[in-house]
């Protein structure tokens, strides 16, 4: 449906499918729908809360906890809305410091123009602002004749969780646009190319124009409702925040932003994002019965009472304990399956504590068939993701358990994947180490 005929189609789905076709017309459209619902933060001109001087933001650009939306468990919620852009570096080699000043201009008049998050309230109900994150490719580096340490090319990184190396991302760099807002999103993207001259009431003084080309562009959507209004499935529950049907990013799953820090070197204060787009057979996966569902995504030790229709009934912590990663032999023997949660627990460092934090998760919008799913996660280094990733491999473990009943990977298929250095804020426009 163009977005400019809203006839028949909700405000969720209508926004959702802006984003997804971009451009100035669905800019204007998406506008029109959200403007009302923004708090009376704006002002005439700025149709959204303004943002502050950039230099008071984090060092890091994945510093986003803060300012995230927080549920009553203290679980923090991904930003509804996601535009995804795969950049091709088209500039000088090195760049000059020209380009730097041009890239860094752009960047800092989206935050000028829009707050960082929620701004820092603790009490926010809605993402008002923008969260992004800008990260450069092991192929961006080799072009400068330099390398970042823990930054695994994403062939390598296909290998070692065993898929196909064709699936690397063949991009530079790689930008990450969240907000509950679609409008926001679409509007900053315009923005940096140099289709817009202000945005939210405040003036663009720089642009990505002749320095980055987009090479793909990929839109998501997260969030109760949106994805049952999204995806073509009846199963999906219409509380259910993912397409899979449950909760994800507990306190327990999430490491704190200190430890995906990268600790010393030329990037110290940044981190290594992992941006991956699978498709997921949901139509098999909910051909299951609800027990085996929640067995295989949880572990088959819990009780599905306890965890609850979408997994609400956890609050804080997914409950996988220790003993469900060092008991797997019995645990398959004894139920028939494995779960998800547990297989990736595996993974844990020596105190039980997760390596990768689930950065920005989403059902595709761009996606003409089947369901696709947006993954983006950042960790201290590469090998990180890689260890994770690998927990859930079927090979990985000697148990009678059949492929479909060995937690999600078999519902699962590996589209692209890349790897990309995300500088601290000082160093994110143009880095040559």
């Amino acid at each position: 449906m163009p977005p400019g005929d809203s006839r028949g189609i909700s405000r969720r789905d209508f926004v959702a499918s802006a984003v997804a076709i971009g451009g100035s017309a669905a800019l204007s459209a998406c506008l029109g729908r959200e403007a009302p619902l923004v708090s009376e933060k704006s002002d005439r001109e700025s149709q959204f809360p303004t943002g502050s001087d950039p230099a008071s933001l984090p060092d890091g650009q994945h510093n986003w906890n803060e300012y995230l939306v927080t549920d009553a468990h203290g679980n923090t919620a991904i930003p509804q809305h996601q535009v995804v852009l795969g950049l091709e570096y088209v500039g000088s080699v090195p760049p000059t410091d020209e380009e730097r000043s041009e890239v860094e201009a752009a960047l800092q008049s989206l935050e000028r123009a829009h707050q960082w998050g929620t701004g820092g309230a603790t009490s926010a109900s809605l993402n008002e602002g923008l969260l992004t994150l800008l990260g450069y490719s092991p192929r961006y580096f080799d072009r400068m004749d330099a390398s970042v340490d823990g930054l695994t090319p994403p062939e390598d990184v296909l290998k070692a969780v065993g898929e196909d190396p064709s699936m690397a991302d063949p991009y530079d760099a790689y930008l990450v646009l969240n907000s509950d807002y679609g409008s926001i999103l679409l509007g900053c993207e315009e923005a940096l190319f140099g289709e817009r001259d202000r945005i939210n009431g405040q003036a663009v003084e720089g642009t990505f124009e002749g320095i980055f080309e987009r090479r793909e562009r990929r839109a998501g959507v997260v969030g109760r409702g949106n994805v049952a209004d999204e995806v073509d499935n009846d199963s999906i529950p219409p509380s259910a925040p993912l397409s899979m049907g449950f909760r994800s990013g507990f306190r327990d799953t999430q490491p704190s932003e200190a430890a995906v820090t990268i600790d010393d070197g030329p990037m110290a204060g940044g981190t290594i994002l992992a941006a991956s787009r699978l498709h997921i057979d949901l139509d098999r996966w909910y051909e299951q019965d609800d027990d085996e569902r929640f067995a295989e995504m949880f572990s088959p030790t819990q009780d599905p009472a306890d965890i609850g229709p979408v997994g609400d009934r956890l609050g804080s912590t997914s409950e996988i304990t220790k003993d469900d990663t060092e008991n797997v032999e019995e645990i398959a023997e004894e139920h028939g399956r494995l779960g998800h949660s547990q297989k990736v627990a595996r993974a844990r460092d020596e105190d039980f504590r997760p390596q990768i934090l689930r950065r920005t998760e989403g059902v595709a919008t761009d996606v003409a068939e089947g369901v696709g799913f947006n993954f983006h996660s950042i960790q201290a280094t590469m090998d990180a993701f890689v260890e994770t990733r690998t927990a859930m491999n079927v090979d990985e473990y000697d148990v009678d358990v059949a492929d479909d009943d060995h937690g999600i990977v078999d519902y699962l298929e590996t589209r692209a994947r890349g790897s990309y250095v995300v500088p601290p804020r000082d160093q994110r426009a143009l880095p040559t180490i």
